[in-house]
């Protein structure tokens, strides 16, 4: 999606505000799906379905308000059904993920999509990555074996779901850059929910048909419970908005460190929640995950202002370093 940045200082520092205070939100969604999966007995599949639910019945009123009949004619919907999809399917994957696994672990697991974003941006659309970025990723998946390989032995396959919802939200990301912006941010946050709920029903279907248990449906079986779900959907739809805004206020490499918030909400939470605590070993991990991930935002903000110096640009220079020519 093609975000144009407007204002200036103040505007900057508003967005990095609103980024930092969405990031420290944003894991309120993942312990509340491990709340619903440990102490309401609700199976992650369900969870899942519920977030993308509640998310489309929170944003639609709103969106019927802002833009009446037009809500319903979107310019690309089937594009943004999509979105929904593979949204779903990498929430699917993160939420049965930190049903087993700690919160931070499965973050900092996760943090690979960047890693992941770059590679295939270099692959399929031929963006330019030097080595010193290919090390970088190398070095970062390094970081990320450090916290899967513990979790691993005891998780098994679970450990690689973080994995899997990396991969498929650097697909969503991809999708989200093909689309651009014919159509309003609450157009496509609404039906990427319906594309979500549509999926994940249908897998929850699907799986619980085939004898599993992670897909077992259910009803919440408290008013917090309800409550919770309800919430779930409410964060999922607007928050996600407040970060759209966030990044029409200030650059994309201003606000992208901001994301390693979420790794800091994570930890807190699921250790007042769950008494969850990275070991040291996993530490290590993740601090070589955020350095590669920081080090990657750097040098692609460098190139970029290197790409907007233009010609003229580079003529006055020279001309104001040795004036004889």
């Amino acid at each position: 999606m093609t975000i144009a940045v407007k204002g200036g200082q103040d505007s900057t520092v508003q967005g990095m505000a609103l980024m930092a205070f969405c990031m420290m939100v944003l894991p309120l969604m993942d312990t509340i799906a491990k709340y619903m999966s440990t102490f309401e007995g609700m199976s992650p599949g369900q969870v899942t379905f519920y977030r993308f639910f509640f998310q489309m019945v929170c944003t639609l009123p709103m969106l019927v308000a802002l833009q009446g009949r037009a809500a319903f004619k979107a310019k690309r919907p089937f594009g943004n059904l999509l979105r929904g999809v593979l949204h779903g399917a990498a929430s699917l994957m993160f939420f049965t993920a930190v049903t087993y696994m700690p919160l931070a672990d499965a973050f900092a697991i996760y943090f690979v999509e960047p890693f992941i974003l770059t590679a295939l941006s270099a692959v399929f659309l031929g963006d330019k990555v030097g080595w010193r970025r290919w090390l970088a990723i190398v070095i970062g998946f390094a970081g990320a074996m450090i916290v899967i390989q513990p979790s691993f032995e005891i998780f098994g396959l679970t450990a690689l779901l973080p994995v899997g919802a990396a991969f498929l939200f650097a697909i969503y990301m991809f999708l989200n850059r093909a689309l651009g912006d014919a159509d309003t941010p609450m157009t496509m946050q609404t039906m990427a929910g319906m594309g979500g709920t549509i999926f994940v029903g249908l897998a929850l279907i699907g799986g619980h048909a085939a004898g599993n248990a992670d897909f077992a449906p259910s009803l919440p079986h408290s008013l917090l419970g309800l409550g919770l779900v309800v919430l779930l959907g409410w964060i999922s739809g607007y928050i996600h908005l407040l970060v759209v805004r966030a990044f029409r206020m200030a650059a994309l490499s201003v606000l992208a460190p901001f994301q390693y918030f979420e790794i800091i909400a994570a930890t807190v939470l699921g250790y007042a929640l769950f008494n969850d605590f990275p070991s040291l070993s996993k530490w290590s991990g993740i601090v070589i995950i955020v350095g590669s991930g920081l080090f990657i935002l750097w040098r692609e903000r460098r190139n970029a202002q290197r790409l907007t110096l233009s010609v003229p640009d580079i003529e006055t220079a020279r001309t104001e370093i040795n004036p004889d020519g």
